[in-house]
């Protein structure tokens, strides 16, 4: 029985995470549209692909074999890594160099680690202390983000930059790779940071049902232009899946497994 809600909240919290992978979709049409990156930073989609990759070899048979913690990881790598080459392609001079040399540097490391964790450390048990050490806090630097918008939304009594269905399934994934973790025994390094994720989210939340009437109206048609740079003066860049808006159309990383 508790194979099976095991199994049942990892298919969810792969359904869940997909929708937070998914959800940069728009901003990166418009940068192909349009063949500018604008305001939009490519840091928190380097960020959210180290993070995916890091629990993509968690849930390795080399680690500690969970299928359901890899298939929705190896496919936010993959989306997080396209996200960041058409960043790439149409942005230039210093912003394109800081993204270019990060993803060297994150990519070496990580190849590098790798080989070090695999090839030198030959119990499975250690294996898993260390990538599970090193993914819970990158994915709770990560969580870290959200207070930016949280104190936004206080401040502005606005939740104009915190869109309800973002933090909607922030929530819902923390929430279903929690309950994940706990059976049939405890995954302390999916469940920490996922748990504090629940917190979060319901934090951004009870904001929305707070603010969300003091929010003022913009029109349907606003000059996208004109709020990308309101925006991008007001919320500064966040990681994943981070939860920041950069204009109507851009939606911020999250994290992940999937944030797991």
């Amino acid at each position: 029985m508790t194979s099976l809600i095991r199994v049942v909240f990892g298919v969810l919290g792969n359904i869940t995470a997909a929708f937070l992978f998914l959800s940069p979709v728009p901003t990166f049409w418009r940068i192909i549209r349009t063949r500018k990156v604008e305001n939009f930073s490519g840091v928190p989609y380097l960020t959210a692909a180290l993070n995916c990759s890091l629990w993509t070899l968690y849930g390795l048979p080399v680690v500690n074999y969970q299928v359901l913690v890899v298939t929705i990881n190896a496919a936010g790598a993959a989306l997080e890594i396209f996200y960041v080459v058409i960043y790439l392609l149409f942005s230039e001079g210093k912003p394109r160099m800081k993204v270019l040399k990060l993803f060297i540097a994150m990519a070496s490391g990580f190849i590098l680690m790798t080989g070090l964790v695999v090839g030198l450390v030959k119990d499975h048990d250690t294996r898993r202390t260390i990538l599970g050490v090193l993914g819970a806090t990158l994915a709770l630097a990560m969580y870290s983000a959200p207070l930016t918008v949280m104190r936004l939304v206080i401040q502005t009594k606005s939740v104009e930059f915190m869109p309800f269905l973002l933090s909607l399934f922030v929530f819902l994934n923390s929430l279903t790779w929690t309950i994940y973790s706990f059976v049939p025994k405890i995954d302390w390094y999916i469940g920490t940071p996922n748990a504090i994720g629940v917190v979060l989210g319901t934090g951004q939340l009870v904001l929305y049902a707070i603010y969300r009437r003091s929010t003022p109206k913009k029109p349907f048609l606003a000059p996208v232009d004109k709020l990308a740079v309101e925006t991008s003066e007001k919320v500064a860049p966040a990681p994943d899946s981070a939860q920041v808006k950069t204009s109507p159309e851009a939606v911020p990383v999250k994290m992940a497994p999937g944030n797991v």
